[in-house]
């Protein structure tokens, strides 16, 4: 049990600190609130994350897979191979351009989509792959990318939760036609709220530039069908001050990680492996648990050590995905997705932890045994 004056170590904790705000109050000032100087900056800068492709910038991740796929040409009649063993955001994207979703498990060590299960999944339907990066780690690109290839398929990245993640030297969002990440509060780095698009393709860019603001570049005078996703310039303006600091937040998670790795000894855990050529950055630093989860989760709980699942029920199972797909016969087989599902358990791993709080985690978790 947790000291009466131990707070909790927290599973996920948002950096604001006074650089933010100190920029949000400067941009309040300017007068120049929406897709203006700021966003302009952030969309340059953001750029060196990922091999200097165009960026987009939108007000959040959803919007940013949305509008790829829709940029791209997706949509009813379509299908887009999805894992579904990731936020519901990732199939949500599909679903909102009027695309089927069609669902493929994935690997048990990096959770992301299997290659194998990818290629068997292929129709002649299929107008995408969907790789999701969750919890940080780089999905297997190097397999991936080949099969898309062979197939003539677009590789859509879901990077919500991989800021500065890279495989072989490759960093994420710089594999497919396009990539996209998420700045939500929880995340790496933030902007308080918003997305961006990543891509190689000069005229891929300038359609999702159109998408984004009611299908216009001059006021006005509108080119398409277009939407209002655009992104704030005290968004964009925070999270500026944000990738000025994510390379060392990111090597501080890793860090965080490389302590739970060699300190956690409890013979029920097992601690997330890393492939071989993958730069992982930690968005969450997930365990399995054998035996029972939620009495493990309890226990860390009353030793005040922050802890979630991420995610308990995979998207297939999920109301508005079960009962379409009970209707029309589909029926999902996705034993490693099912089998995560009922075992993940993300432990802090924010840059915010100090020494003390590491050891108060790997006192928790290691004795989460000893009371079983």
């Amino acid at each position: 049990m947790a000291s009466i004056n131990e707070q909790p170590i927290p599973a996920a904790r948002p950096v604001i600190g006074e650089d933010e705000i100190e920029a949000a109050v400067r941009v309040l000032r300017s007068g120049r609130v929406v897709q203006g100087p700021e966003v302009a900056a952030f969309e340059e800068g953001f750029s060196r994350l990922v091999d200097g492709r165009h960026c987009i910038a939108v007000n959040s991740g959803t919007s940013a897979l949305q509008l790829l796929l829709l940029a791209l040409g997706i949509g009813p009649g379509d299908e887009v191979i999805v894992p579904s063993f990731s936020f519901a955001a990732s199939a949500n994207a599909v679903r909102l351009t009027g695309a089927d979703v069609v669902f493929a498990d994935i690997e048990p060590g990096s959770f992301g989509l299997d290659p194998v299960a990818v290629e068997a999944a292929i129709t002649p339907r299929t107008a995408a792959i969907m790789p999701v990066h969750l919890y940080g780690h780089p999905a297997a690109m190097d397999k991936l990318v080949p099969i898309a290839e062979k197939h003539r398929l677009a590789v859509v990245e879901d990077a919500c939760q991989a800021h500065a993640a890279a495989l072989n030297g490759t960093p994420v969002g710089a594999f497919g036609a396009g990539g996209t990440f998420s700045f939500y509060p929880t995340k790496n780095m933030h902007a308080l709220e918003g997305g961006m698009v990543t891509t190689a393709d000069a005229e891929l860019a300038r359609t999702l530039r159109l998408l984004r603001n009611q299908g216009m570049e001059q006021r006005y005078a509108n080119e398409i069908v277009g939407a209002n996703m655009r992104m704030t310039d005290v968004s964009a303006a925070v999270g500026r001050v944000q990738l000025a600091k994510v390379e060392g937040w990111t090597e501080q998670r890793r860090a965080n990680a490389a302590y739970l790795d060699a300190h956690i000894t409890a013979p029920a855990v097992t601690t997330p492996p890393v492939a071989e050529g993958a730069r992982h950055v930690y968005h969450q630093y997930t365990v399995r648990i054998s035996g029972d989860r939620d009495a493990a989760m309890a226990k860390l709980t009353e030793a005040g050590v922050g802890n979630a699942v991420y995610y308990p029920t995979p998207i297939h199972r999920l109301k508005p995905y079960w009962e379409p797909d009970q209707k029309a016969g589909r029926i999902w087989e996705l034993p490693q997705t099912e089998k995560a599902a009922a075992e993940v358990v993300s432990l802090p791993v924010h840059p915010s932890l100090t020494e003390a709080d590491l050891e108060r985690v790997v006192s928790a978790v290691n004795a989460l045994e000893e009371n079983r």
